[in-house]
């Protein structure tokens, strides 16, 4: 069977730079950084008291008051970007009532830990007032696969629905199924994606405790520094991104514009280390590999690289490895940038964010840059667009995600040629 060309037709944005993909980009490419000191909670007895806040959310405007009790707030954000995405993409808002065959609609919108904040407050509930008082929908707002429920009951979608949780990864593995789901005719179209809502006290406790977060608390703007040698850890942000992927006649014969092609995917593990990633990056590399195997170019070809790029003294090393191993020569003059230095690490949702820069990128024709890098690392020796956005002409840019527990994924667009 021949595969199917995928397309991507739309796209939507909560950040703590933004939450529209204007905003979003507009924010990126200008380098203004979305970090700040934490307002949703007393950190003041905190070993690291900055992150990436979404401001001035309001989920009213997409779903009644009462409705949007129902729903923690990863699944809130994903509601909003979800509804850009489809306004973008020309779709309609309820599959079941409109003319396009809803059993042909998928949803994948992941989250790297789910709906943290019911479950840290149903606890408490339960320890101060007892199981009796436990709320009925504890364990819907919980529970990780919700994001993609809650949409494909809100659009009247019926096609493949589930989540990914892969960590740090799990948007850009949501993104890189959804391709394969359309690719061999399971969907015409997919909702894709990721969701996060980790600025909360365990949250932010349990990553300091790991001393993987920068202690930059007073200078949060200059805190996130991917490739920099005095990097000092990430900064945790929340938000989502929401993508429309499409089959690409679908997409043409409904009138779509299209804004790029996806067209490779790579999905592997390490085996080493459940935090660490693999010193000489080998399955971020074979990740590499088979995305360009599957799009059909070699690594002289691949113009641009929206890498990971933590803030992180082990990941941006071991990243640079990698990179360097799956291009060979051609990681010489292959553009990259981490967009974290201006977003923070939206972990979940952040594969999802960083997919849609790259199809901003294809867009544009802006390399977006890398934001607070004053001093080189000679570990981390590649062309990372430091400071300052870089017009370029860019065919194919790839996406790379790596995730706790091992897991690598790289997603690869380009740009869209009929």
């Amino acid at each position: 069977m021949q595969k199917k060309r995928v397309v991507v037709t739309g796209y939507g944005v909560v950040s703590c730079v933004g939450n529209n993909a204007a905003d979003f980009w507009t924010s990126i490419v200008e380098g203004r950084c979305g970090l700040g000191p934490i307002t949703k909670f007393d950190a003041s007895g905190f070993r690291t008291q900055i992150a990436g806040e979404v401001k001035d959310f309001d989920i009213t405007q997409y779903v009644p008051f009462k409705d949007a009790k129902r729903l923690d707030l990863f699944c809130q954000y994903a509601i909003a970007a979800g509804d850009e995405a489809l306004a973008m993409a020309g779709l309609p808002k309820n599959f079941q009532e409109s003319e396009l065959d809803e059993t042909r609609v998928g949803i994948l919108v992941s989250s790297g830990i789910g709906g943290i904040i019911a479950t840290t407050t149903q606890n408490n509930v339960l320890l101060d007032r007892g199981p009796g008082r436990v709320s009925p929908l504890a364990i819907p707002m919980m529970i990780a696969d919700s994001a993609s429920g809650d949409l494909s009951i809100r659009y009247g979608a019926k096609g493949p629905n589930f989540g990914i949780v892969s960590a740090c990864a799990s948007g850009c593995h949501s993104i890189g199924e959804a391709y394969w789901m359309i690719q061999r005719d399971d969907a015409d179209i997919m909702i894709a994606g990721g969701t996060e809502e980790s600025v909360m006290p365990l949250c932010i406790a349990g990553f300091a405790s790991m001393k993987a977060m920068s202690t930059r608390n007073d200078d949060p703007l200059h805190a996130s520094r991917p490739f920099d040698k005095d990097r000092d850890g990430f900064v945790a942000a929340e938000g989502a991104g929401v993508m429309i992927l499409e089959e690409y006649e679908h997409a043409k014969k409904r009138g779509a514009k299209i804004l790029a092609e996806l067209v490779g995917y790579g999905a592997t593990g390490d085996g080493y280390h459940i935090t660490s990633p693999d010193p000489q990056g080998d399955g971020d590399a074979r990740a590499f590999r088979m995305a360009m195997r599957h799009a059909g170019i070699g690594p002289e070809e691949l113009d641009y690289i929206n890498a990971h790029g933590t803030s992180t003294p082990l990941n941006d090393k071991f990243e640079t490895c990698a990179i360097k191993s799956a291009l060979g020569d051609a990681a010489r003059t292959v553009a990259v940038s981490s967009t974290k230095g201006t977003t923070g690490h939206a972990l979940g949702a952040a594969g999802a964010l960083e997919c849609i820069a790259c199809v901003q990128t294809l867009e544009n024709q802006i390399i977006p840059p890398t934001i607070n890098y004053e001093t080189p690392d000679p570990d981390c020796d590649l062309d990372i667009t430091p400071n300052t956005a870089v017009e370029r002409s860019v065919r194919y840019a790839a996406n790379n995600n790596l995730g706790f527990g091992g897991h690598n994924a790289v997603v690869i667009f380009k740009k869209f040629e009929d």
